[in-house]
């Protein structure tokens, strides 16, 4: 059939319109498959090549001849990283200086941040008064004194009327015996020997006067003693006074806090200055119940200072205290501190556990672990050709003392190589495990080959991440 054009004629030009369309998706749908036949050849050309660059980058026995692996070097380090319980160091002790006596304040010869040694003379309170007391007091020791010499020689003359009252009796006993003998043979009158018999009894009673006038004398002696006794006490008790006057430092240490000023009148108890004692530094921490099995009274801890990061102190659990606050038990914890570095007030971090060898650790991902692949296969004669590889995997641990690999990097000839490395592991923990043998701290090693498996003696790139010596020399 055939159909005639007329620009006139509107069901020619909606017949025109529509071959116009027909056309068009014509050549749209030839496009595409044009364009679909040719990604298809790229990608097998792309194949083709990417199997023929792999069969050239093949060496004899299958190794590749570059692999990137990142690498890291062995370091003696802590498997677990310790748990701190976190504290303010504190004074040992701190000693409140009060005002013993009662005066002024004339001088004060230290300023808050002063050292301090022991039984120095830091101040002085005004001790006129003190010093009219001790004169008083010594005194009336001097007067007691001289009653006991007093005393004493009373007791002294005593004595001697007692003598002279002996010598007497002495006499007066043998005039009466002369008397009996005359009265007897009738020399004399019995009056006579009546009258010497009466003065030698007469003597006797003097002498026993004379005796207990001693006595007598003697307890006044002791009296003036014990008087003399008592006011020594006072006068000892009058210089103690005013030897307090001075203000002397009872220990050693470093002023704080500094309460009184020249020229301030004090009262007996009246604070006066604070020292504290930094022989030796206490940290009070916080620790739950759960953790207070592990810490006992003189167990040795560790302790770090924010002001000095690079230093490990030595320090003992002096206290567990009973009352727990907020649910957390605190423990007092003290450290030397002989030079006395170490200050109020600063942050310190303790670690209650024991103190272990250091060890090399590594990540546990760097442990390998055997894998048989299949790298080529005989279909003719049913054969398979069988390939032992490394892989990087998580490696399960049954117990320390297990035997593994890790590819260690060297250099051999120029080029970076890796050897397989036979080592023993100890404990895991947080990903990480620790090499009892076989690995040396500074020693390079794969932790990682992109996926790829790695034998003995490839040949292997770092990578951009991987650590270096200069990096380790910067640490």
């Amino acid at each position: 059939m055939r159909f005639r054009y007329s620009a006139g004629n509107p069901q020619n030009q909606y017949s025109g319109f529509l071959f116009k369309l027909i056309f068009i998706a014509w050549v749209l749908s030839m496009t595409t498959i044009a364009t679909g036949c040719d990604f298809q050849k790229n990608q097998s050309e792309r194949l083709q090549r990417k199997g023929v660059r792999g069969k050239v980058e093949k060496r004899a026995g299958g190794r590749n001849i570059s692999t990137a692996v990142d690498v890291v070097i062995a370091r003696v380090q802590p498997l677990r990283e310790p748990r701190e319980y976190v504290g303010t160091t504190k004074p040992f002790r701190i000693i409140t200086m009060r005002s013993q006596v009662e005066g002024k304040l004339l001088a004060m010869n230290i300023e808050v941040g002063d050292t301090v040694r022991q039984q120095q003379v830091i101040g002085q309170v005004d001790d006129a008064i003190l010093k009219t007391n001790l004169n008083q007091a010594e005194a009336e020791l001097a007067a007691r004194q001289s009653e006991v010499g007093r005393a004493v020689n009373q007791v002294r003359n005593a004595r001697v009327q007692l003598e002279q009252r002996r010598l007497e009796l002495l006499q007066a006993r043998i005039e009466a015996q002369r008397q009996q003998k005359l009265l007897e043979s009738g020399a004399i009158a019995k009056q006579a020997a009546e009258q010497a018999d009466t003065r030698a009894k007469t003597t006797a009673k003097a002498v026993r006067a004379a005796e207990e006038e001693i006595a007598t004398e003697k307890q006044a002696v002791a009296a003036a003693k014990g008087r003399v006794i008592a006011q020594q006490a006072v006068v000892a008790q009058a210089r103690e006074r005013r030897t307090q006057a001075r203000i002397i430092s009872p220990i050693a240490g470093i002023v704080i806090e500094k309460l009184a000023e020249p020229g301030n009148f004090l009262q007996s108890g009246n604070e006066i200055l604070k020292i504290a004692d930094l022989s030796r530094v206490k940290v009070e921490v916080p620790i739950s119940g759960l953790d207070l099995r592990k810490v006992k009274v003189g167990q040795l801890v560790q302790l770090r200072l924010d002001a000095f990061p690079n230093k490990v102190y030595p320090g003992q659990v002096k206290r567990i205290f009973p009352a727990t606050n907020n649910r957390l038990i605190p423990v007092e914890v003290v450290i030397a501190n002989s030079y006395q570095r170490i200050g109020s007030g600063l942050i310190a971090r303790v670690n209650f556990a024991p103190a272990t060898k250091p060890r090399v650790v590594i990540p546990q991902k760097a442990i390998q672990t055997k894998n048989i692949q299949d790298s080529s296969q005989d279909k003719s004669q049913g054969k398979s050709k069988e390939n032992i590889t490394s892989s990087f995997k998580e490696t399960t641990f049954t117990s320390p003392g297990n035997r593994s690999t890790v590819y260690v990097v060297i250099q051999n000839d120029g080029k970076t190589k890796v050897t397989a490395r036979t080592v023993t592991l100890g404990e895991k923990a947080d990903g990480k495990v620790e090499v009892l043998s076989g690995l040396k701290a500074g020693e390079r090693f794969v932790v990682n080959s992109g996926g790829k498996p790695l034998q003995d003696g490839d040949i292997v790139r770092m990578s951009i991440i991987s650590e270096t010596e200069r990096a380790e020399e910067r640490r």
